[in-house]
């Protein structure tokens, strides 16, 4: 009996080290700071990774990074494993990290969207040949329609933002929204969802900012992966049509994405040659 007893121990024993040698891996997720602070960003995208558990069949952990910069870095350094981050951030990661893009969120039923230039109407200023010894605000350096977007539109001009303007500040795009509305500062750059998101959620009147500025169309959001994960083709396919059906999911579980977020769609790296294109023409971007 105690054979016995000591063999069946050694088997529950054994059955566990199986099991917890090929338990699922945590899947490491990081987003960007699209909501005015980072518990609320948390909560925003928490249902996402939650579906996303679900779907692939694995833990999935996530967090926020608070600038684009940072969250290419850690695709690059292994602390991220899939990353939905702005196109800017994206095109760092792929040219630092080689980090790939599989898919692109749509927002209102589109892939596209655009950059601006925010004032408040009581500026004076109507477009951005008014804003000449002016405050303007940038977005992080990771930005695309919060910096590298209106840097390229000005170095087309001929004006150096850094002699241009009377002061230059660098904050987050709900941050540069607030500031101008109050007269803070007198221009900024932003991106179109950002204002449409913040106006909707009662954050800023639309009365209080106006547009002189838009960009041509540029791809949304990308959802990237690591170089290394990259590679595994077979978790990539699964990770797209997981996204894809997300589309069907949002009809009875709408808190799945932000409002006006639609779904996604599949994308790759040349879908973001726009962006690299205007890294490359201002020297923000070094070809490797």
């Amino acid at each position: 009996m105690k054979l016995i007893r000591h063999l069946m121990i050694a088997t529950v024993t054994a059955a566990s080290l199986i099991s917890t040698a090929y338990a699922a891996p945590t899947l490491q997720f990081a987003v960007g700071m699209y909501q005015p602070t980072k518990d609320k960003n948390d909560a925003t995208y928490t249902p996402l990774a939650n579906y996303l558990s679900k779907k692939l069949g694995m833990p999935v952990k996530l967090r926020t990074v608070e600038s684009w910069e940072g969250l290419a870095k850690s695709l690059a350094n292994g602390e991220t494993d899939v990353a939905l981050m702005g196109p800017w951030g994206y095109v760092l990661a792929n040219n630092e990290a080689k980090a790939q893009a599989v898919a692109t969120i749509e927002y209102e039923g589109k892939p596209i969207y655009y950059g601006i230039m925010i004032t408040h109407p009581g500026s004076g200023i109507n477009s951005p040949a008014d804003l000449k010894g002016k405050t303007f605000a940038f977005a992080d350096k990771g930005s695309t329609s919060g910096y590298l977007i209106p840097f390229y539109y000005f170095q087309k001009q001929g004006i150096n933002p850094d002699t241009y303007f009377s002061k230059v500040i660098y904050t987050e795009h709900p941050a540069i929204e607030a500031q101008v509305t109050k007269g803070a500062i007198d221009a900024g750059a932003d991106y179109n969802r950002n204002r449409d998101t913040m106006i909707a959620e009662g954050l800023i009147k639309a009365s209080d900012s106006k547009i002189i500025w838009k960009s041509d169309p540029l791809p949304n959001d990308a959802v990237a992966v690591s170089e290394k994960l990259y590679k595994d083709k077979a978790f990539v396919a699964k990770l797209q049509s997981a996204l894809e059906d997300l589309k069907t999911e949002l009809k009875s579980q709408p808190e799945l994405l932000p409002p006006r977020y639609t779904g996604f769609v599949k994308s790759d790296n040349s879908y973001y040659k726009p962006i690299r294109d205007a890294g490359l023409a201002t020297g923000r971007l070094q070809p490797k």
